[in-house]
Parts: C-alpha cells; structure tokens; sequence
C-alpha cells in the first residue's frame, strides 16, 4: 500500500529557496497543497524545522516549534489533510527546543520522520529515537526516508555487501538489502521514497519481506558509536 504525502515549511523566494516556520505562510501553503494535489493529502509534514531553530534561543526556538505544529493540528481539523506529521532531516536542533520534555502548546505530530539508513551517522540516530520518545510518537508512526542518502545508484551502493544485514538464508538484490536494512537504523515502521522509475519502486517495495539479522544491525551501531569523534 502507498500513502500520498507532502510537505510545508520550503519555500521558492526571488533568486533563492528558504525554510520558515511562520504560521501564515504555513497555513496557506497547505491550503495550496490540497488544491494541486486534487485530493485531501494523507499527511503534511513540517519540513526540515531544525532550520528554522538554530541561532535562536531554546525559548524562542520552542515558540517557533509549538506554533508551527498548531497551524498543521489545525489543518486536520478543517479537513485540509488527513494527518499531520514533522519531517526532519536532522533532530538535533529538535530536542534542543524540545529541551528534553513533550510539547507543551501544541499537541504532539501524528507521525515522525526521520533520516534512515546506512549513511546516518551515529548522534543522529541516537537524536532521532529521543525525539520519538520525547514526541510519544509510537514505532508504527515513526517513518524514515533517504535510504540511500539521496541516490540509490551512487558507486558506494555497488561496493557495499549490505546482504550482510540480511538473514542467511534470504535472497535480494544489494538495493533491496540497503533498502531493508534501513528500517532498522533507526528502526521505523515505512520508508518514504522518491522515484520516477516503476522498477526500481518495485523492486524495494518486494523487499519489505525480507528478513533482517537484529544482531548484524546491533553490531553495527555498536561499531557507528565507537566511531563517534568525542570533544
């Protein structure tokens, strides 16, 4: 099954792209966001808001976040989307904001989701699970996307045996053992993708079968940890 999503909060500016969390341009980018699509979104996520949360202080950083979140609750409830959610490439700025605790303004996302996959380095795996348990966000509203770090034919893709993620006795391409895995880093309930290719959408939706070696996977964040330059 495929859900039909979208996002908010990038915005196309004279001679440059920004991200805001401003509460108008929010609300009106998802009023035009159902009328493009020619349906009811199934979720808007809030794009990226780390951007919009550093350089400020955690106070005004928190505003920002609970009001943000507010305008997207209140999307639901005009009927302008069916769910809400926050995208977030990089949650660290967001649990600086969170300062450790929930949302106190706004009530919390219906779904989070995070960066997933081999290319995630080992503080923003970490930083994506507290976010999670800090937003109460449970593991079947926890999604991940950029499995391939933003391109599934870069070299590195061809040179790495991901099959050692898998079960011994499971069969599949190198993509769909990349794909695969990257439901477990972190460990996410579906995996949001972007292709114009049929084959290629086929080919990691038949991988959502196969079987994964939790201890492979332990082993590697264990090793990412390890690696983890300390100041």
């Amino acid at each position: 099954m495929f859900s039909v999503s979208t996002k908010v909060g990038f915005f196309r500016e004279p001679g440059r792209v920004a991200h805001s969390l401003a509460p108008g341009r929010l609300r009106r980018a998802v009023e035009e966001s159902a009328l493009d699509l020619g349906r009811t979104p199934d979720v808007v996520f809030l794009h990226n808001p780390e951007k919009s949360l550093v350089g400020v202080s955690p106070t005004h950083a928190r505003d920002r976040l609970e009001a943000a979140c507010t305008v997207l609750n209140e999307a639901v409830a005009a009927g302008l989307c069916a769910s809400w959610g926050i995208s977030s490439w990089d949650t660290r700025p967001v649990i600086q904001a969170l300062d450790d605790g929930a949302l106190a303004k706004a009530p919390p996302p219906d779904i989070l989701m995070v960066r997933a996959g081999l290319t995630v380095p080992s503080d923003q795996l970490d930083a994506s699970e507290r976010t999670a348990e800090n937003l109460g966000a449970p593991p079947d509203r926890l999604w991940g996307m950029s499995p391939f770090g933003g391109d599934a034919a870069r070299d590195v893709w061809k040179r790495f045996k991901a099959a050692a993620f898998l079960c011994p006795d499971e069969k599949g391409s190198n993509v769909q053992a990349v794909f695969r895995a990257s439901y477990e880093l972190p460990r996410v309930a579906r995996i949001a993708v972007s292709s114009s290719n049929v084959d290629h959408m086929r080919e990691l939706a038949s991988a959502e079968v196969l079987k994964v070696d939790l201890d492979q996977i332990s082993r590697y964040r264990q090793l990412l940890r390890e690696r983890r330059p300390h100041s």
